[in-house]
C-alpha cells in the first residue's frame, strides 16, 4: 500500500475544518479515506452514495458512530448535497471529522446554492507523477529555482510514460490491463457519473467528442471544428467540453496576458488527465510534462495558499513556448518541451528575455541530461519531473 502525496496534509486539516477531496475516477480517492486516513481515527465511517442504504443514512443522519471520522463518498451526485453536508457540519462539528469525496468538482465558488466558505478545506488528488513514485518529496518554493536532486529516474519515466498515472494500470504495468481499464473507465464516467448528474439527452454524441479529443492535444482547441465533426451547436460542443473538464477527463490552459478576461477569450490548449490514451509521442510526451505541472500548481494552491496558474506563450508572431507558471500574475518559470532537440528554444530565449522570466527550462525526452546553455537549462524529464510534487 502507497501513501500519497497528500495525506499528511489532509491529516494537519481535518482536524479543524471539513476536508474535500476531488479528483479523476479510479485516481485513489477511496482508497487513500479507507485504507489511508480512515485508520489513523479511532472509530470510522464509510457511506457512498451509489449504495442505497449508505443513502437512507446519509439522509437521516445516522453514522453508526459515537465519535470518529465520517466519510461521505460521491454525495456530489445528490442535488441538494452542499445544504446537507453544512448541516452536518454545523450539527456535529464537536463529535464528528468529515471527510468528502468525489469524482466531479466539489468546489463551491463556480454554482449557487448555501455557501460552505469558511468551514472546509478543499484538495485535489492528482495521478501518480514520477517524484511520487519515486518516494521522493521535493521541497518547491513559489518564485524560486527549482531544486532538481542529482539523480535520474528513467526505468520510472518510462513506466509513467507508457502506463500513465493512474494506480491500477500503473502499478500492475500490464499492457492487457491497460486497455480493459481504458475501455471500463470510459464507460463509467458516461454511463455512471456523467449520466448520474448531468441532463445530457445526447450521451452519445458526446461519448463521441470524447473520442476525438485525444487527437487534439497540445493543439488550440477549435470549438467550431467539433462542432462541424458531430454536428451539434457550437454552444453544445462548449458545455461538453466544461462537463469533462468537471469530471477530470480533460483540461485546457490558455495564452497569457496581463488581461486574465482577454486571456479566457482565446483558444485554450487541451490536455487529458490519462495521457497512456495518447499514440502520438510528441503530443504524449508535452501531456505528461503538462499534468506534472498542473499537479505542482494545485498542490501550491490547495496546500499552501499561493495564486499559482499555468499559461502558455503565444504572440502575434506565433512565437510559441508550451508552459508558464505564474505566481500572484508574475512569470516565474517556462518550459518548453521537445523530444531530442538539445539546442535552445529560440522562442524561449525570445519569452525569456521580453517578459523577464526568472528561469526557463527545455525538457527533452532523453534521458540523464542536464546543461545550461544561454540561461535556460536543458534537462532531460527523468530529471527534470523529481523536483515537481
Amino acid at each position: 500500500m502507497r501513501s500519497r502525496y497528500l495525506l499528511k496534509f489532509i491529516l494537519e486539516d481535518i482536524q479543524e475544518k471539513m476536508v474535500f477531496l476531488a479528483g479523476p475516477r479510479q485516481v485513489g480517492k477511496t482508497t487513500l479515506s479507507q485504507k489511508l486516513l480512515a485508520p489513523k481515527f479511532s472509530e470510522h465511517k464509510y457511506y457512498n452514495w451509489d449504495f442505497k442504504d449508505d443513502r437512507k443514512d446519509i439522509l437521516s443522519a445516522y453514522f453508526h458512530s459515537e465519535q470518529g471520522l465520517i466519510i461521505l463518498d460521491e454525495i456530489h451526485k445528490y442535488k441538494k448535497w452542499k445544504n446537507l453536508v453544512k448541516g452536518f457540519y454545523d450539527k456535529f462539528k464537536d463529535k464528528y471529522n468529515f471527510f468528502i469525496t468525489g469524482s466531479a468538482r466539489l468546489d463551491l465558488y463556480r454554482r449557487g446554492s448555501d455557501s460552505l466558505m469558511g468551514r472546509y478545506h478543499y484538495f485535489r488528488l492528482h495521478p501518480f507523477s514520477l517524484s511520487e513514485l519515486s518516494d521522493i518529496a521535493p521541497q518547491i518554493d513559489p518564485m524560486k529555482e527549482l531544486i532538481i536532486p542529482n539523480r535520474s529516474e528513467r526505468q520510472h519515466f518510462q513506466q509513467l510514460y507508457i502506463y500513465g498515472g493512474f494506480p491500477e494500470p500503473l502499478l500492475k504495468s500490464s499492457m492487457r490491463t491497460l486497455k480493459r481499464w481504458h475501455n471500463e473507465r470510459t464507460e463509467r464516467l458516461f454511463r455512471e457519473d456523467i449520466r448520474d448528474t448531468e441532463n445530457i439527452r445526447q450521451l452519445d454524441q458526446m461519448q463521441i467528442l470524447c473520442s476525438l479529443l485525444p487527437s487534439k492535444v497540445s493543439s488550440p482547441i477549435s470549438l467550431n471544428s467539433l462542432r462541424e465533426d458531430i454536428e451539434v451547436g457550437h454552444r453544445t460542443v462548449g458545455n461538453w467540453i466544461r462537463i469533462l473538464e468537471t469530471f477530470y477527463y480533460n483540461f485546457r490552459i490558455y495564452p497569457y496576458s496581463k488581461n486574465i478576461a482577454r486571456s479566457l477569450k482565446k483558444e485554450g490548449k487541451l490536455y487529458l488527465w490519462d495521457w497512456s490514451e495518447l499514440e502520438n509521442e510528441g503530443a504524449k510526451f508535452e501531456n505528461i510534462i503538462a499534468s506534472h505541472l498542473l499537479k505542482t500548481v494545485h498542490f501550491l494552491h490547495d496546500v499552501h495558499g499561493e495564486k499559482c496558474e499555468m499559461y502558455y506563450l503565444r504572440d502575434r508572431e506565433k512565437r510559441e513556448v508550451d508552459f508558464l507558471l505564474t505566481i500572484n500574475g508574475k512569470p516565474w518559470m517556462a518550459i518548453e518541451t521537445k523530444l531530442s532537440d538539445r539546442s535552445p528554444s529560440g522562442h524561449l530565449q525570445y519569452f525569456k528575455n521580453k517578459l523577464n522570466i526568472p528561469f526557463c527550462y527545455q525538457v527533452i525526452k532523453d534521458s540523464n541530461f542536464d546543461k545550461i546553455c544561454d540561461g535556460i537549462r536543458i534537462i532531460s524529464a527523468d530529471k527534470f519531473l523529481l523536483s515537481l510534487p
